[in-house]
């Protein structure tokens, strides 16, 4: 579980309200093949005060701490934020793999999307990139078990291995198509009443 401090979380957050006017999307990212691990973290904080002159916002984290940050003339909702209005920022990641025997090595290949929410309505965004690359098998170690790769710009990793019976049948030279999609999304709603 990812622990985050009060400046973490005014930096997400005000990243996320910086963010949250970027719409741009090349082209529709493909579905990764093979395995994949994920991971995610949410955190939210509630409205304390908000300064629509100076655009100083206030927020108080869920451990009690306070935090101000700026938020830039990009934030076109500002004015829907009010005190007790819940922020919540999640951050998402994942990375996919797919081995494949023989091909060559490929990318490094990035789409971006993202959308914000109309202008009047409640502050919400969210920004995504997937980058796809194909990288060699250079060399595999079954006892540590770890597998080295030999990537696009001929940079050379060494990862630990999390589950060895998944090396079964793969040999140096084999590529492996891996996918990083990282995704940040932010919302703030009315407080509960």
């Amino acid at each position: 579980m990812m622990i985050f401090r009060a400046s973490t979380t005014a930096a997400c957050l005000a990243a996320a309200l910086c963010l949250a006017t970027v719409a741009r999307a090349e082209a529709p990212a493909a579905a990764p093949k093979g395995e994949a691990v994920m991971a995610s973290a949410t955190v939210t904080a509630t409205v304390v005060k908000v300064d629509q002159t100076t655009r100083e916002v206030t927020l108080k984290g869920e451990d009690g701490r306070e935090v101000s940050f700026v938020a830039g003339e990009d934030v076109k909702n500002l004015a829907q934020v009010k005190p007790g209005d819940v922020v919540t920022a999640t951050y998402a990641e994942a990375l996919a793999y797919e081995v494949k025997k023989g091909g060559t090595v490929v990318g490094p290949a990035t789409v971006v999307g993202g959308g914000a929410a109309q202008p009047g309505s409640r502050p919400a965004g969210g920004i995504a990139r997937q980058t796809t690359a194909t990288v060699i098998i250079t060399a595999i170690d079954r006892k540590a078990p770890s597998v080295t790769f030999k990537g696009p710009q001929g940079n050379m990793r060494t990862i630990k291995v999390m589950h060895p019976e998944k090396l079964e049948g793969v040999s140096v030279g084999d590529t492996v198509e891996l996918t990083f999609t990282e995704a940040f999304a932010i919302k703030v709603e009315e407080a509960a009443k």
